[in-house]
């Protein structure tokens, strides 16, 4: 009987569309975001433009999927069973997204460019990228009021779209997005409210 070996690790595809994302995001780093081509990414991965184009539609696409893999390594949701204080969740939640802003900005900042001029790259970003981490800080504030930490009167949602207009203004103006930053809006959010009026009921 004639047994043919098993291929032996990732398929083809998706060997390729790794090697794709890896040299997108290598690229991009050293270059800019738009001094790079696909004509670039393809030659660097060592596959054609074809295989680009029928995983993704433009560079942007690319790029996206590159960084939101990058992000899940650096700003995964954070444990809710590690003893933590939800201040303490949020504070190293926050630096572990700077961290990853402090190296990937400058391609933050062009997917951003890129996606106000497409309505739906502009949704993938929100959907895939933004709105993911920003229910993160939501349920964070949310245990925190169930803790006792946060006063039951704040607005979680509100809360969380504060911190997130924080950093990405500062990140679209240049400015240092860090540790410091992170400290700084945990701080806001949990020294600078209102005590609670003891319950008489």
């Amino acid at each position: 009987m004639d047994c043919k070996a098993k291929p032996v690790g990732r398929p083809p595809n998706e060997r390729a569309g790794t090697a794709l994302k890896a040299a997108a995001l290598r690229l991009v780093r050293e270059k800019g975001y738009s001094n790079v081509s696909i004509a670039d990414i393809a030659s660097a991965a060592g596959v054609a433009r074809q295989t680009l184009y029928n995983r993704w539609n433009t560079k942007a696409d690319l790029i996206l999927d590159a960084v939101f893999e990058e992000t899940g390594r650096y700003a995964a949701e954070p444990p809710e069973d590690d003893g933590a204080s939800s201040r303490t969740r949020l504070e190293t939640f926050l630096v572990q997204v700077f961290t990853h802003l402090a190296e990937d900005g400058a391609t933050m900042r062009a997917l951003i460019a890129a996606a106000q001029g497409d309505e739906t790259f502009r949704a993938a970003w929100y959907e895939r990228f933004a709105y993911p981490r920003e229910l993160m800080v939501t349920d964070i504030l949310r245990e925190a009021q169930e803790q006792g930490e946060l006063a039951k009167d704040r607005d979680p949602e509100l809360l969380s779209a504060f911190v997130h207009g924080a950093f990405w203004y500062r990140l679209l103006n240049g400015q240092p997005v860090d540790a410091d930053l992170a400290r700084a809006i945990v701080a806001e959010i949990f020294e600078r409210q209102t005590p609670l009026l003891p319950d008489r009921t």
